[in-house]
């Protein structure tokens, strides 16, 4: 059967196909280099300095955007870097509305760092496209959202939130860290800018942080190269060399987590020690006919809460094969405690009103026998 184009398993596996051209290793190398010899005067190999550029960190960038479908990718040493520099192309005055749920770090970094420099900053429910609309003024830059959230799994229909930006000059940029570019592309719906905590389910195992900006303008290409290069926040090679393996088996990964998270989700709803379960996959989820009509799948997270916080303690302290740890994404199941971890940086009234309170856990699901993982949660929640 004939198609247009790599299908995405092929893109996850081969990336932008740089295998060295010198050796044939398939498996790119590291460049382990900070420095780069000059043949003579104005001349270059078109690698100076790695803060600049380097060629692994340069082979991960051209693999997520490719995977993005956008016209260039940006590596950084962390998700927060990346978001960090993504926010120096805004300037004083300039109005952006947010996502009202979303990571802790994100709220933190825009609270202490955006609104020092003069940033105005709304924290709306972006999935509520009326309110989303009321809220744009004429200083509004840019629309800051994660879909699904972190961690209570809303989900923003792109499409008509890009629809909106006609109106003016503004930056749609979407945090697409819980779903990859294997299950949604933000760019191919009208998103402007695309963020990454790599560190998550690119990266896959746990072992490397790392962060990414893939745009599909070429005029956001220069602006963005001059940020990443006088900031400095870039990946190392080493860490670019493990996203790069670790990106190889996304699709296979993502699809045992997703396979695993919606038989937790389901088991969950019929618990009688638990109140919601907030997984997109469940046809009952207020984002289910959205997710469906722009993602290919659900992935592999979700949050649920618990009728007594006395659950949580159980939970949280007899869990043998799940790891009560903070990140996700990995091929290791994590449960996280949100108000004490990702999210003590949002004011308690802020978490609240969004359903963060102290019965709220939220799982990443990892690659495990699902079975195991269920007994480990029914074993967790019985046991003193």
């Amino acid at each position: 059967m004939k198609k247009e184009g790599l299908g995405i398993e092929t893109k996850i596996v081969h990336g932008s196909r740089g295998e060295n051209q010198v050796t044939g290793a398939i498996s790119f190398p590291i460049y382990q280099s900070a420095t780069f010899r000059h043949p003579g005067v104005d001349q270059s190999t078109g690698f100076d300095y790695s803060r600049e550029n380097n060629p692994t960190r340069q082979e991960v960038e051209k693999a997520i955007a490719t995977l993005e479908n956008g016209t260039a990718g940006f590596a950084f040493s962390s998700g927060m870097a990346a978001i960090s520099t993504t926010l120096e192309l805004f300037y004083p005055g300039d109005h952006i509305i947010v996502s009202d749920d979303l990571y802790g770090g994100t709220y933190r970094l825009f609270e202490q760092v955006s609104k020092k420099n003069g940033i105005k900053i709304s924290y709306i429910d972006t999935s509520n496209i009326e309110e989303l609309q009321t809220c744009i003024n004429e200083k509004t830059k840019g629309i800051y959202i994660e879909t699904p959230s972190n961690p209570m799994m809303k989900v923003t229909d792109i499409k008509k939130i890009s629809a909106l930006k006609q109106q003016q000059s503004i930056l749609v940029i979407v945090d697409n860290t819980f779903l990859s570019p294997y299950y949604q592309r933000p760019l191919e719906l009208g998103a402007d800018i695309v963020l990454h905590s790599g560190t998550k389910y690119l990266g896959g195992h746990n072992d490397t942080l790392a962060g990414f900006v893939v745009v599909k303008d070429e005029k956001l290409i220069e602006p963005i190269q001059l940020l990443q290069k006088t900031i400095g926040a870039i990946l190392s090679p080493f860490d670019s060399w493990l996203i790069l393996r670790g990106m190889k088996t996304l699709g296979i990964r993502l699809k045992k987590q997703q396979e695993n998270a919606m038989e937790i989700a389901k088991w969950l709803t019929e618990k009688e020690e638990i109140e919601k379960v907030n997984y997109v996959g469940l046809e009952d989820h207020k984002g289910y006919e959205i997710s469906i009509n722009q993602a290919s799948g659900f992935g592999g997270m979700l949050s649920f809460a618990v009728k007594n916080v006395e659950t949580v303690n159980k939970l949280l302290k007899n869990v043998k094969i799940i790891s009560y740890a903070e990140s996700l994404g990995g091929v290791e199941s994590l449960i996280t405690y949100p108000i004490k971890q990702t999210h003590t940086a949002i004011p308690k009234e802020m978490r609240e009103k969004i359903g963060v309170n102290d019965k709220l856990l939220r799982l990443s699901v990892g690659i495990e026998d699902v079975d195991d993982l269920i007994n480990d949660l029914e074993q967790a929640m019985k046991e003193e």
